[in-house]
């Protein structure tokens, strides 16, 4: 979702960085980078561990409902949007009969209030935008494990691994859809350089999501 659909504007891992900071650990930038898109109470009690705090279960518990709190606030004063051509891409794959449904590190009560916010719904009707939402309250673990993408395909009847492109802006989205058997396509809309998406397995690299639609042709 955020980096990948939609902008916005950083806030979550402005909020991750502070909800951590907050338990006394420090944030290095290439610490907060590599958990980008994964779940963020996993990320929280790496980040604690990597900054020199004790992640127990209490305390990160603490961290994720203030990690919530803040990108709550951050969100009210600074309304997310979708990227620029991403709403009109997956409307068009929807009339061409592609499914499209969204991952995400969030769990379902942060996700439901971003889709709310963009008027995104969910369903089989003519008017929603996604067949399909995943979140990690859905999964025993998010990305790099490939339940994420595994359910949007339960949930979107997809059987053929080989039907399936998982398009994400982070490290965790290439490898997760690697661990999926699935193709890859990595974007460049959130905070990863093209060099860095390349490190890891993909089928492509494009400039935005907005672009999948002429990427299949």
């Amino acid at each position: 979702m955020a980096g990948t659909t939609i902008d916005d504007h950083g806030l979550v891992y402005d909020a991750l960085a502070g909800a951590v900071i907050e338990t006394g650990a420090s944030v290095a930038d290439a610490d907060l980078q590599r958990w980008m898109g994964t779940d963020k109470v996993t990320a929280i009690g790496a980040l604690m561990n990597l900054g020199g705090i004790e992640p127990t279960a209490s305390v990160v518990a603490a961290a994720f409902t203030r990690f919530k709190l803040i990108l709550a606030e951050a969100y009210r004063e600074h309304p997310p949007l979708p990227l620029p051509g991403v709403e009109d891409a997956l409307r068009e794959l929807g009339r061409r009969g592609v499914k499209v449904a969204l991952t995400t590190g969030f769990s379902d009560d942060v996700a439901g209030a971003l889709l709310d916010s963009l008027g995104w719904s969910v369903g089989a009707g003519p008017d929603d935008l996604l067949d399909a939402v995943v979140t990690t309250s859905d999964v025993r673990a998010g990305r790099p494990a490939p339940y994420l993408i595994q359910h949007a395909m339960e949930l979107t009847g997809a059987i053929d691994v080989a039907t399936v492109l998982a398009v994400g802006d982070t490290a965790v989205d290439l490898q997760a859809a690697h661990n999926a058997g699935v193709a890859g396509i990595g974007v460049l809309t959130g905070g990863l350089t093209r060099e860095a998406l390349a490190e890891h397995p993909h089928l492509a690299i494009i400039t935005s999501a907005a672009g999948i639609v002429d990427y299949l042709g």
